[in-house]
């Protein structure tokens, strides 16, 4: 699985399983792949997964494939279905696709606001976003009102099984950063159906919010480094690190007091600078707070100024993921314990496997 999300995946069947998901917020160029039972996020759209040893043959009859690397075949695997509520609209004529989308093989995510501060300028924006580009290709709205949230979450549970959903938003400004916009939201999924919710935002200025957003109805809280080196952030992301590091420790410190341990949780995006001695001691620093360090490769995304930066081999990765996932095992801090949120669901990346 390490090595299927460093190398990428290509698919003899494009159009097996669920859609694949290109462009938007968050990890992205991407299609859900189910191996012995772990439902991963695997590249497939981006220029390392063209030329991967990995080649996944058609499915049968029942959905099964097989991964072969060369003409050897490695394992059995399977696609998670198209779910049911994508064939549906929204009283006011929005296609549910455009509202929400299914992640892994039961999660339910948004990016309720398409836009951010941050995003038009080249001086300001994450090198690695694509926040942009589904909504400039027509595959989603910009702001996803609460009531659409609700109708679409309610379906998706119905008719899908979807365990628990994902609301996270562009940054709208410098005071609540989005807490408010994920609050309203919130609160009208959780009056419309019971689904355990992760919000995520940047730090908000006041850390009352947190108070706030549990009260709404966020069970969990994502709070997204992305990158742990003072200097690599500035580099790769250089609006977002004037929120200092200090600022997350001290946010994070504050809403596990509000969630709880292990329900407060970070991504760290691995191979755009920063060495595996400085996420490893990033990660404890976050563990000793309570908080879930959600460490997934890069996945460099086409139309964005990283298109061309290679992923991180498995070599990396595994030297951050086998350490770590032994030290969130010992801080009883493990994914499973989790009730909402990308580190529950874990598609993203392997270090669930190694949480023994």
């Amino acid at each position: 699985m390490t090595e299927l999300q460093s190398f990428g995946l290509r698919l003899v069947d494009p159009t097996a399983g669920a859609a694949s998901r290109r462009g938007g917020a968050g990890p992205s160029d991407h299609k859900a792949v189910t191996v012995d039972g772990h439902t991963i996020m695997v590249p497939v759209h981006t220029s390392s997964a063209w030329n991967s040893p990995y080649t996944a043959l058609a499915p049968d009859a029942e959905g099964r494939s097989t991964i072969t690397r060369g003409t050897i075949p490695i394992a059995s695997v399977s696609f998670p279905k198209q779910p049911r509520f994508y064939r549906l609209q929204t009283f006011d004529g929005v296609p549910y696709s455009h509202i929400a989308t299914l992640h892994g093989s039961d999660v339910l995510a948004t990016t309720v606001l398409q836009t951010c501060i941050r995003y038009e300028s080249r001086r300001k924006t994450c090198k690695f976003c694509a926040i942009g580009q589904s909504l400039a290709a027509g595959r989603t709205v910009a702001r996803k009102t609460p009531e659409q949230l609700a109708e679409v979450a309610r379906a998706a549970v119905l008719l899908d099984g979807v365990k628990h959903m994902v609301l996270t938003t562009g940054t709208p400004n410098a005071t609540d950063r989005g807490a408010a916009i994920l609050c309203e939201s919130a609160f009208a999924i959780k009056a419309a159906v019971d689904i355990p919710i992760q919000g995520q935002c940047e730090p908000p200025d006041d850390d009352q919010w947190f108070h706030r957003m549990h009260a709404a109805g966020i069970d969990t809280l994502g709070m997204h480094l992305e990158v742990v080196t003072p200097e690599v952030r500035e580099r790769i992301m250089p609006g977002k690190a004037n929120v200092p590091v200090s600022r997350y420790m001290s946010a994070f410190e504050a809403a596990v007091g509000v969630f709880g341990r292990g329900q407060v949780s970070t991504y760290v995006l691995a191979g755009l600078g920063d060495t595996p001695e400085a996420i490893l001691e990033t990660c404890d620093r976050l563990l000793a707070l309570g908080v879930y360090p959600f460490v997934v490769p890069f996945v460099p995304i086409s139309g964005t100024p990283l298109e061309d930066h290679a992923p991180p081999t498995p070599e990396f990765m595994k030297a951050i993921l086998q350490p770590l996932g032994r030290r969130v095992a010992a801080a009883n801090l493990r994914s499973s314990d989790i009730k909402a949120g990308c580190g529950k669901c874990g598609a993203c990346s392997s270090l669930s496997v190694y949480e023994s």
